[in-house]
């Protein structure tokens, strides 16, 4: 039996992680260097951002041998990528170049992965609200598909009927096992909208049910974690997970469902630059909750997406003025509400590391000095840091918000019509220079772009 890590070995892993943390934080201070020598960050691109291409091929490479080092050889065990976190087909192409797949959510998401070239065999389709059209290209393809309830399930008997069973399917269930610290997020909640709730009145049974009647039914798919949720409760809904799939099994008299979708979820350390918890400490968490699950006599599917992506994110603003009210200083950048959403409106649930650099690019020092670092948009809440100690900004100076490689380059809010950022990763040279390159993943939005989209070929339709 697992008997968890020993204390030199949780000595070892919360030094690899500040040392992994650290490295990082090095590579992020000679990429905004080489941004504001090079000119990506400008007036006329005031707010960019960054990738690191290292510290993401970091994070898959510890995923995939997290699992590879608990498993027995040859369990089959897909790890795919939530397009949500990154939707960004460079981005989708580099994680499928590491060995990771792709969990889709709309027709967009899909569309991503396949320009991606992600095969159909590593895809897997999760969505609430799924059309039939959606369903049926789903199917056509092979695609794996979680039906998410009764009334899909329905539709999928009638495309299986017509189409047959090339796609891997499955239902998704919520264990209904708790909230953590951010209830808008937390997806096993005794009321969340996501899945089959398994414990209300007579739901387990019906779902036992369901797949006695459908041997095409061989997955079991539930996402128990998110940002705020610990590794415990998220471990005890996969060891629900676990214990439905083995009773319809049981109720089978065969092994029926062989495969389990367990979500992703991992929270993220938004407070420093160390990596935890880490892949390996999530692992560890399953294995002591749910030993049977790294027993091989299943295979597993992953759908990380934060974890992977968000500490080698940054956003980077130019500041632009620096004044002060109520006699405390505020800092005015490019950055805001169109690039930060979630920080913005919910700021005790999502704040951001905010670290300073001067115009040359260089990290600033100086005594903190408690200020605000606001957005460019026309209200009062645009703020990315609120009474936050920092060495005072300058203007001209540039602002790094921290720790934003997933979501933040993906949940453009087009308030003023503020344009999308460009987004580019950056490597540094492998013969040990650190000259840092730039390449571009997303281009920056144009203004005739927004114009175009905001619907400019139709000026005169509301005209008599």
């Amino acid at each position: 039996m697992h008997m968890g890590r020993t204390e030199t070995d949780m000595t070892d892993i919360r030094g690899s992680a500040a040392d992994r943390g650290a490295a990082a934080a090095g590579r992020r201070h000679r990429a905004v260097r080489a941004a504001v020598a090079g000119g990506l960050i400008s007036d006329e691109q005031p707010v960019v951002g960054l990738l690191d291409v290292a510290g993401i091929r970091e994070s898959a490479a510890a995923l995939r041998t997290a699992f590879e080092e608990a498993l027995p050889p040859g369990t089959p065990v897909l790890h795919a990528f939530a397009v949500k976190a990154s939707p960004l087909v460079p981005v989708v192409r580099l994680l499928r170049e590491l060995g990771i797949g792709a969990e889709v959510a709309s027709p967009g998401e899909l569309a991503l992965a396949r320009a991606a070239g992600v095969p159909v065999e590593a895809t897997v389709l999760d969505s609430p609200a799924k059309t039939t059209a959606e369903l049926r290209e789903a199917l056509s393809l092979g695609i794996a598909v979680n039906a998410d309830n009764a009334q899909e399930l329905a539709r999928l008997d009638a495309l299986v009927a017509e189409l047959g069973t090339r796609s891997p399917l499955g239902v998704r269930v919520n264990p209904q096992t708790g909230t953590g610290s951010i209830g808008a997020l937390s997806t096993a909640t005794s009321t969340s909208k996501f899945g089959v709730a398994l414990r209300d009145p007579g739901v387990r049974e019906w779902v036992v049910e369901a797949y006695a009647r459908r041997p095409w039914l061989t997955r079991l798919h539930a996402h128990s974690g998110s940002q705020g949720v610990p590794l415990k409760l998220i471990a005890e809904g996969i060891a629900v997970l676990y214990g439905l799939a083995e009773e319809i099994n049981e109720a089978a008299g065969r092994r029926q469902v062989d495969t389990l979708d367990i979500g992703g979820g991992l929270p993220v350390n938004f407070a420093s630059d160390e990596h935890t918890p880490d892949f390996a400490a999530y692992v560890d968490a399953l294995r002591d909750a749910v030993p049977g699950l790294f027993e091989g006599r299943y295979g597993l599917v992953t759908e990380f997406g934060r974890s992977l992506l968000a500490k080698h994110g940054t956003v980077l603003a130019k500041v632009e003025y620096t004044k002060s009210a109520g006699a405390r200083p505020i800092a005015v950048t490019h950055a805001g509400v169109q690039v930060a959403t979630r920080t913005v409106y919910a700021p005790e649930s999502w704040p951001l590391r905010i670290a300073a650099y001067d115009a040359e690019g260089e990290p600033r020092t100086g005594e903190p000095v408690a200020q605000d670092v606001a957005g460019p948009a026309c209200f009062a809440g645009d703020l990315l840091a609120t009474d936050r100690p920092l060495p005072l900004i300058q203007q001209g100076d540039v602002v790094a918000a921290l720790d934003t490689g997933a979501y933040y380059f993906a949940h453009h809010y087009a308030y003023n019509s503020l344009p999308r950022p460009g987004v580019y990763g950056f490597t540094e040279d492998p013969a040990g220079s650190q000259d840092v390159r730039f390449a571009t993943v997303r281009t920056p939005q144009t203004v005739e772009e927004i114009v175009t989209e905001s619907g400019a070929a139709h000026t005169d339709a509301l005209l008599p």
